[in-house]
């Protein structure tokens, strides 16, 4: 079976699945997966709770001083059926008897897509310390995170941007959960020099025409303009690092502007993920203008 994760849409929201065979007992796994002493090892809170359906759940993180967040039990079947809600998003184990082992199926139903490769990955790291406590095992830390995660930005088409009409023209969108916090992202980006008039030269690429600063919260927010409209980087917290969304606005007269901006950025942000996990790439030649067409053909922008 697929090792992968799947990641699809239900009724308008996202849900994420896995499929493992299990070389364990299902009563085994059933414990690992439902007591609080177990699943506590493994999974990424504490869960404080009866195990009963209509139950409430108090998740809580070690190290967080903060108040527990919570969800409901929604179904409860010894050894087969364990899901529950937590904060809006629902997650379901299922387990059935496969020879002397079990098959786990498990899915988690949530509406933020562009946080679905870090969602994954989390969960790949998951299921490898609850191998390695089904085993007697010590648990150890998880794979690199940075290059499984844009792997399942690949396979999950999360690169791709999106284009929007507005009422004066275009609007180019692209957001992406990216593997580092914050402040890293931006010193990198910087290059650890303070921001004056003109855009650092990694916001920045050959593809459009950059202009003065037009805003800057350090962190958080570093706008530009360009002939057309404005190039604005914006940062918050995501799933596991920061969350970026890219705009580009421009004019109806620009129109032909559409497919070439949002190949380009694309190609950007691909390049960024590649310097946040420690690389040193260089702009691949040709890779945007063949975006571009991609983008022109897929919204039928010709």
């Amino acid at each position: 079976m697929a090792r992968n994760g799947e990641l699809s849409t239900v009724d308008g929201r996202n849900v994420l699945r896995f499929e493992r065979r299990l070389s364990h007992p299902i009563a085994k796994v059933w414990r690992a997966v439902t007591d609080p002493e177990h699943s506590k090892q493994w999974f990424p809170a504490a869960m404080h709770t009866e195990l009963k359906p209509g139950a409430t759940i108090l998740f809580v993180f070690e190290g967080d001083d903060g108040a527990p967040t919570k969800g409901v039990i929604t179904d409860f079947e010894p050894t087969h059926l364990f899901a529950f809600t937590w904060e809006g998003e629902v997650l379901r184990w299922e387990l059935r008897e496969d020879g002397d082992g079990c098959v786990l199926v498990f899915t988690h139903v949530f509406d933020d897509r562009a946080g679905a490769a870090s969602f994954a990955t989390g969960w790949e790291g998951c299921f490898t310390a609850l191998d390695q406590l089904l085993a007697g095992q010590g648990i150890t830390d998880a794979a690199p995170y940075g290059p499984r995660h844009d792997e399942y930005v690949d396979l999950f088409g999360l690169a791709r941007g999106e284009l929007h009409e507005t009422e004066d023209g275009w609007e180019v969108r692209f957001e992406r959960n990216l593997t580092k916090p914050q402040s890293d992202v931006w010193e990198l980006l910087t290059e650890s020099t303070p921001v004056d008039a003109e855009p650092p030269l990694r916001f920045t690429n050959g593809y459009v025409q950059a202009g003065p600063v037009t805003a800057i919260k350090e962190h958080e927010l570093l706008e530009y303009s360009w002939e057309g409209g404005v190039v604005r980087w914006e940062f918050r917290q995501g799933n596991g690092g920061a969350r970026l969304v890219l705009t580009q606005t421009g004019t109806a007269a620009q129109a032909d502007q559409r497919a070439k901006a949002l190949g380009a950025w694309h190609v950007h942000i691909d390049l960024l993920a590649q310097w946040l996990r420690g690389e040193t790439p260089c702009w691949p030649e040709g890779r945007a203008e063949e975006l571009a067409q991609e983008y022109t053909e897929h919204m039928n922008l010709g």
